[in-house]
């Protein structure tokens, strides 16, 4: 049996400041060397699950808890989380101008082998970074742009899955990653996703997403369906199916019956 590398129990937060909770008794449990979807109709609370995982300052867990590796997840402060091996990428990721992938990538390296004592060479970062393109299919120019200066959709989530892969983390949480991408482009990230889930078989992966599509690329071992707040129902890839074919009313339907 896969060890649990993610453990949310009875989650209930909110955007701050405000009075109702947004995730409302959330559980949902991802193990090591899995890939769960995680679907639901727009303002179900999704992409606030991302952000309260992330540790966005922005809201407030008024209730529950996050374990990540058996540990508390609430106590650490974003950055900390993020050198646990935590990663997340962005719905939509911010264009940073004169800051170029190779700088970037670099100071997000050193700063996770920071607390260790420890720090990447100039000439051991360059070969891990070439390995990772090589990996990924990408060329080795990409590393002189500004990051997502200009870039296209497709362009901005693919440098998010190169930072993946550089970074290696423990767990992904995609936000929402293959939106506004056509179709060339989102074959380019899957390839990505399943070409980095194939080298680390440890890695947990959260792909958060409103359709079925990218599923069509990605396998996912678990599906998940967030309705206001809550997880309504979870099961295989054969669940992402049905919704696919009903849509989400019917799962509202034997919400609102309990």
């Amino acid at each position: 049996m896969p060890e649990a590398l993610l453990e949310i129990r009875g989650l209930h937060a909110r955007v701050e400041d405000e009075d109702a909770d947004i995730l409302r008794g959330l559980d949902l449990v991802v193990e090591e060397g899995q890939v769960h979807a995680l679907m639901g109709p727009n303002g179900s609370g999704k992409s606030t699950l991302a952000k309260v995982i992330a540790g966005h300052p922005g809201y407030t867990v008024t209730s529950g808890e996050i374990l990540f590796r058996g540990a508390d997840l609430l106590e650490l402060e974003p950055d900390e989380r993020s050198r646990s091996g935590v990663f997340l990428a962005f719905q939509y990721p911010a264009e940073i101008p004169g800051v170029s992938i190779a700088n970037f990538l670099r100071t997000a390296m050193n700063a996770r082998l920071e607390e260790r004592g420890e720090e990447m060479d100039v000439f051991a970062f360059q070969a891990r970074v070439i390995e990772k393109m090589a990996l990924l299919k990408m060329d080795e120019g990409f590393l002189t742009r500004y990051v997502n200066d200009g870039f296209s959709g497709g362009e901005k989530k693919r440098n998010e899955i190169l930072q993946m892969a550089v970074l290696e983390p423990a767990l992904a949480v995609l936000d929402e990653t293959d939106s506004g991408l056509d179709i060339d482009a989102l074959k380019i990230v899957a390839n990505g996703v399943n070409t980095l889930a194939a080298a680390d078989e440890k890695l947990g992966v959260l792909l958060i997403t409103h359709y079925k599509r990218v599923l069509n690329y990605i396998d996912a071992d678990r599906v998940h369906v967030m309705i206001e707040g809550r997880i309504a129902e979870s099961g295989g890839p054969e669940l992402a199916d049905r919704l696919e074919a009903e849509g989400y009313d019917w799962l509202s339907e034997a919400g609102a019956a309990v």
